[in-house]
């Protein structure tokens, strides 16, 4: 019988942010893949998780993943973990669910932290509806054609972004999606949590010295206002009030419709037709 492959939320942050049964899930394993040993390490440590680890980051995952795969058909099982938050997820493990899907073998997922989710909330943007959208890409033309492909993207947008990145990207942001509003978020869960929410030009001006992984929440762009439109003269209005109320069955009805039309308040719009009412 296989094993099964575990896919284990970590801590963003915070070491204390893990779950119960994922503490248990990691002592119970045979092996843990992590992304980075050294650093998975430090968790095991602070939680007395002795469970032996390899690793599988982006640069060796295509050549490891075959011999987990064959270890999780022999039997055993094992845990996969990124650096901080959920894997997969803008980190490497893909091509390692995909050949023991493919295999037949149980893939479970074990939910937990994820920055994504928790700068969404923090934000107080739009969350019933958003699209998450990774890292920009590095080149800075093929950035700028990331960002102008999300521009008319109305739904709140969420991306990571390096420190040594921020402030450029931001720059093309800008310039592919006005002026909007942002929710950056810095070292979540961590001692010096940070998270500003201004407008894209303000972070631009702000940032002086970028310091670790950013999330970033673009709140959705301002509902654009027609313009209201320019009165006709007093006997067109005047036809078109007749005909509204003979529509609406009700001069007032008739005339709030009418100054919410031409962008007035009732009161300027009875001035308007008084002459001719």
């Amino acid at each position: 019988m296989s094993g099964t492959l575990y896919l284990v939320a970590t801590p963003i942050g915070n070491l204390e942010d893990i779950t119960l049964r994922a503490i248990r899930i990691l002592g119970d394993v045979d092996l843990i893949a992590a992304e980075d040993t050294r650093h998975t390490a430090k968790l095991l440590r602070h939680h007395g998780i002795s469970t032996k680890t390899t690793s599988l980051h982006e640069h060796n995952e295509r050549q490891k993943s075959p011999g987990l795969v064959a270890r999780l058909l022999e039997g055993s099982s094992i845990a996969l973990l990124s650096d901080a938050g959920t894997p997969v997820v803008s980190d490497p493990g893909l091509v390692l669910v995909r050949q023991a899907l493919d295999a037949q073998v149980q893939v479970v997922p074990l939910p937990g932290p994820s920055a994504v989710i928790a700068a969404l909330v923090a934000s107080g943007a739009p969350s019933h509806s958003f699209t998450f959208v990774g890292f920009p890409p590095r080149r800075s033309n093929d950035r700028k054609k990331w960002c102008l492909d999300l521009a008319p993207e109305t739904r709140t947008l969420i991306f990571f972004e390096s420190p040594h990145r921020i402030r450029a990207t931001l720059r093309i942001a800008r310039d592919c999606w006005g002026d909007r509003r942002v929710s950056i978020c810095r070292e979540l869960t961590k001692i010096h949590e940070e998270l500003v929410t201004r407008p894209i030009s303000e972070h631009i001006n702000t940032i002086t010295s970028p310091r670790g992984e950013y999330t970033c929440v673009v709140w959705p762009p301002l509902p654009s206002v027609p313009a209201p439109l320019a009165l006709p003269t007093h006997a067109i209005l005047q036809d078109e009030f007749s005909q509204t109320t003979e529509k609406v069955g009700s001069r007032r009805t008739a005339l709030k419709a009418m100054a919410k039309k031409y962008g007035l308040s009732t009161r300027d719009m009875y001035t308007e037709l008084h002459e001719s009412i």
